[in-house]
C-alpha cells in the first residue's frame, strides 16, 4: 500500500481523533493559560466583589513615552486603584520584594523570571501619571494561577489565585470620593488604546524589542558581577599581545574569557 494511500485510511477511519489532539494542542500553549488565568481573576472579581464598590476593567493598554504597557485587570474602588498582574507560572516559586529575578523550580530544572512586582510597577507608575495619584491609592496586586507553591515567604499583595480578593477587601480606609472613582474609570477608559489585534500585535513587538535590548546589555556584562566586559591585551608573559574580554572592574573582579 502507497504512504499516500495508508494515510487517507489512517485518517478516514481515525478522524474523530484529529479534534482532541488539536484541543490538547490548543491547551498546552501560552495563550490559552493566560485565558484561563484571566477568566479566573474575572470570575472571581464577579462572584466576590460588590459592582457598585470595585470596578472592573480587563486588558488595558496605554501608551508611555517609549511604547506602551498593558495591564491584565484594574480595579477601582473608594479604597484605591487595584493594578492586578496575572503570572500562570507552576512549580516551586522562590523569591521577595527586591530580588529583580524570582526563580521557578520543576523537579530537577531550574529557571529565573523577571520579579512581577517591579514588572506591576511600570503599569503602576503609568496610571499615578495618567490618573494624577500618589501611592497611597494605587495598589500593586501580583497573582499566581496554575500548579505552584511559595517556598519563600512573600509580601501580603503577592497571592494565589482567588486570594487577591481577600488582599482587596483588606483595605477598609476610603482614599478616593465616588465622584473620584466614576472620573478615574472613565479616564481609564478614554485613555486606553482600541482593543484590536494591532494594538496587540504592536505591544507584543514592542516587548519584544525591550527584551532584546536587554538581552544584548547582559551578553556583554561580567557574569560574576554584572559589570561591563571590555577588550584587553596581555602585557606581559608567553601570551603576551593575546586580547581578551576582562571585567571592568578589575582588580576587585578578576573574571575574563578568551575572544573567540
Amino acid at each position: 500500500m502507497e504512504p499516500s494511500s495508508f494515510i487517507l485510511q489512517l485518517l478516514q477511519n481515525y478522524w474523530y481523533f484529529i479534534p482532541v489532539f488539536i484541543i490538547f494542542g490548543v491547551i498546552k500553549t501560552p495563550w490559552f493559560k493566560g485565558v484561563i488565568g484571566e477568566f479566573i481573576i474575572n470570575v472571581s472579581a464577579k462572584m466576590f466583589l460588590d459592582k457598585k464598590q470595585y470596578h472592573l476593567i480587563k486588558n488595558v493598554t496605554l501608551p508611555t513615552e517609549n511604547g506602551t504597557t498593558q495591564i491584565d485587570h484594574i480595579i477601582v474602588s473608594k479604597f484605591g486603584v487595584f493594578v492586578v498582574e496575572t503570572k500562570n507560572i507552576k512549580g516551586w516559586i522562590f523569591g521577595n520584594a527586591n530580588q529583580k529575578t524570582w526563580t521557578q523550580k520543576i523537579y530537577k530544572h531550574t529557571s529565573k523570571f523577571q520579579n512581577p512586582l517591579h514588572q506591576n510597577y511600570k503599569h503602576t507608575k503609568t496610571l499615578e501619571s495618567l490618573l494624577n495619584l500618589n501611592d497611597q491609592q494605587i495598589h500593586s496586586v501580583i497573582v499566581f494561577v496554575g500548579d505552584s507553591t511559595f517556598k519563600t515567604n512573600m509580601p501580603e499583595n503577592v497571592t494565589y489565585g482567588g486570594g487577591y480578593i481577600r488582599y482587596i477587601k483588606s483595605k477598609t480606609q476610603p482614599v478616593l470620593s465616588e465622584s473620584e472613582v466614576n472620573e478615574i474609570t472613565n479616564k481609564i477608559e478614554n485613555g486606553r488604546l482600541t482593543r484590536s489585534f494591532k494594538t496587540n500585535r504592536e505591544h507584543v513587538a514592542h516587548v519584544k524589542n525591550i527584551v532584546a535590548k536587554k538581552e544584548s546589555t547582559h551578553a556583554n556584562s561580567c557574569p560574576k558581577c554584572g559589570c561591563e566586559m571590555v577588550d584587553r591585551e596581555t602585557k606581559k608573559g608567553q601570551n603576551i599581545g593575546k586580547k581578551f574580554m576582562g571585567c571592568s572592574g578589575f582588580p576587585k573582579c578578576r573574571y575574563a574569557t578568551e575572544i573567540t
